[in-house]
């Protein structure tokens, strides 16, 4: 077979593909946030052609919307991709995910409910007092690494929005004293790419969508730390209502926080490895 006919036969099987997929059911979204997204994506590059990703669904709303995002730049970007959704099982004590898998079914989204045993685990491996959220979301995690890597995905795409990112950002600040974000994509340590494709994307939006949408979302309920007897975490939600009074306050914020974290001046603050200096000499270890 030549060179043209190889490429004609290519070009067919992906318009084909295209066609079925704008043929497939889909959830209105609003323009103003597909607009965000595709903007994002053509910034940062998050996806492109032939990417494999996989999709960390937790049924929250911001997980949902993620999935019905990328089925609607699947059906309009000049690019093929694949994608599919996973959904890790902490095997808690009548723990269900039914509804979401035939959620997904009926949108034609690729659903994987991912068997752990997260929770049983759990009961010897943390520490008295210590943050239950943060384990789980550390193991949630690391389970989701392992069916990216089993199932041969090149990217995992996580539902983080542009709220998450200045919370984290300042909770980094009062806490853990370092100035550190969420990135839009980041290569993890086991090869392929972490991408939040709704990082400058409102958490308004998103609960707009999900409203706007009836969908049935699952909340803190099916979080394991809700079964233990632990203080539950307080930073996220203080800082979540220290900004909620700043936009009050000042509705144009978060634009401010968006334009800051996209004009770093790094060599303004107290780390000497940022500066440039020529007026001493240094010293370098033989």
């Amino acid at each position: 077979m030549t060179m043209c006919c190889v490429l004609a036969t290519r070009y067919k099987e992906r318009t084909v593909e295209k066609l079925r997929r704008q043929q497939t059911k889909t959830i209105p979204m609003s323009k103003k946030l597909l607009k965000v997204i595709g903007k994002t994506n053509a910034e940062f590059k998050l996806i492109g052609e032939g990417d494999k990703i996989l999709v960390g669904l937790s049924g929250g709303k911001d997980s949902l919307a993620l999935v019905h995002a990328l089925k609607h730049v699947q059906r309009h970007a000049p690019f093929n991709f694949e994608f599919e959704a996973c959904t890790i099982k902490y095997g808690m004590p009548d723990e269900h995910y039914d509804f979401l898998s035939k959620h997904c079914e009926e949108y034609s989204i690729k659903h994987t409910v991912y068997d752990t045993n997260i929770f049983e685990i759990s009961h010897d491996t943390i520490r008295e007092n210590s943050s239950f959220c943060s384990y789980f979301s550390r193991m949630r995690r690391g389970a989701l690494y392992t069916f990216a890597e089993e199932g041969g995905f090149n990217k995992v795409a996580l539902g983080h929005h542009f709220d998450d990112t200045v919370e984290s950002f300042f909770m980094n600040i009062f806490y853990n004293g370092t100035m550190r974000a969420l990135a839009p994509i980041y290569k993890t340590g086991r090869g392929f790419h972490l991408i939040r494709p709704l990082i400058q994307a409102r958490e308004s939006q998103l609960r707009a969508f999900a409203d706007d949408n009836n969908l049935q979302v699952i909340g803190d309920e099916a979080c394991p730390a809700m079964l233990k007897d632990v203080k539950m975490p307080h930073a996220r939600a203080s800082t979540k209502e220290w900004l909620a009074g700043l936009e009050k306050e000042n509705k144009d914020i978060f634009k401010m926080f968006k334009a800051s974290f996209k004009h770093i001046h790094d060599d303004t603050f107290l780390d000497p490895e940022r500066w440039d200096r020529d007026d001493i000499e240094v010293s370098s270890k033989q």
